[in-house]
């Protein structure tokens, strides 16, 4: 059975699409039409898989390649926010990172100049 989440989302909601036996989805509570709400932003839910692309990044970083790309699958988790899903093809959302060393410092770090 498919179960549909509530998100909260600038100014508005977004409905989610979610298997009933999703991780974390078993608290939230249902309105009337059967929806379960989240009580959750949807950017507060994204944030939570920074930390693990971010150090998916800094740990390739340290081969110096010329370029890195990362590619993973992102599924909404009611209470539990956002999870990396098992494959692409499970997610939400498909993240693909592109970042090339030599032209720009890891996304958060700034870059400094000697002189």
């Amino acid at each position: 059975m498919t179960e549909v989440l509530r998100y909260e989302v600038g100014s508005g909601t977004v409905l989610v699409e979610a298997a009933d036996n999703s991780f974390g989805v078993d608290h939230p509570a249902r309105n009337e039409q059967g929806i379960l709400d989240t009580g959750r932003r949807l950017e507060d839910a994204l944030a939570s898989v920074r930390p693990a692309a971010r150090a998916a990044l800094e740990a390739m970083a340290e081969l110096t390649p010329e370029q890195i790309q990362i590619e993973f699958g992102v599924k909404l988790a009611g209470d539990a926010g956002a999870v990396i899903a098992r494959s692409s093809s499970d997610a939400h959302f498909v993240l693909r990172m592109s970042w090339t060393p030599s032209a720009a410092a890891l996304p958060g770090e700034e870059i400094t100049h000697g002189g």
